[in-house]
């Protein structure tokens, strides 16, 4: 299996709003940061895109709101469906969008490579050990500073 899937889709619940991602990793990370936990209710299992490699279908149903000086998240207008995380100030992770695994209209083809914020995760969330890379936030503010100001 290659580290990048030339073309994948996928959507919303309601299928007002669709993707074509290309140059997509088969890999995927989860977040447990207070913003990502209270966003999908749990923790973001994200597939990182680079924001040039997306095209969007019903953009006009897509609304977004700046949720903090230097990101910024999206969802469907008519079902609310979490659609992405964006760094929207130039850093680390800046020119990257972060989809929800379950957006994908094949999320099996993802492997687990990195968690961070793991000393946030709640501890009644039972995630198995899978050698992945772990980040607490210190490590994460470390690489990127703009996310401790939050």
């Amino acid at each position: 299996m290659s580290d990048v899937i030339d073309k994948m889709t996928g959507g919303c619940l309601c299928g007002a709003v669709r993707f074509v991602a290309r140059n997509v990793p088969t890999t995927f990370g989860i977040c447990h940061c207070e913003s990502c936990r209270r966003w999908t209710g749990s923790a973001l299992f994200e597939v990182s895109v680079q924001s040039d490699d997306l095209t969007w279908s019903g953009s006009d149903h897509i609304a977004t709101r700046a949720t903090s000086d230097w990101a910024e998240r999206a969802w469907c207008k008519e079902c609310g469906t979490n659609l992405y995380f964006r760094q929207t100030k130039e850093g680390e992770w800046f020119g990257g969008t972060d989809l929800p695994l379950g957006l994908f209209d094949q999320p099996d083809v993802f492997n687990l490579t990195h968690e961070i914020f793991v000393d946030h995760k709640p501890s009644g969330i039972p995630l198995t050990d899978c050698g992945q890379k772990r980040l607490t936030r210190d490590e994460v503010v470390a690489l990127n500073p703009d996310v401790g100001t939050t």
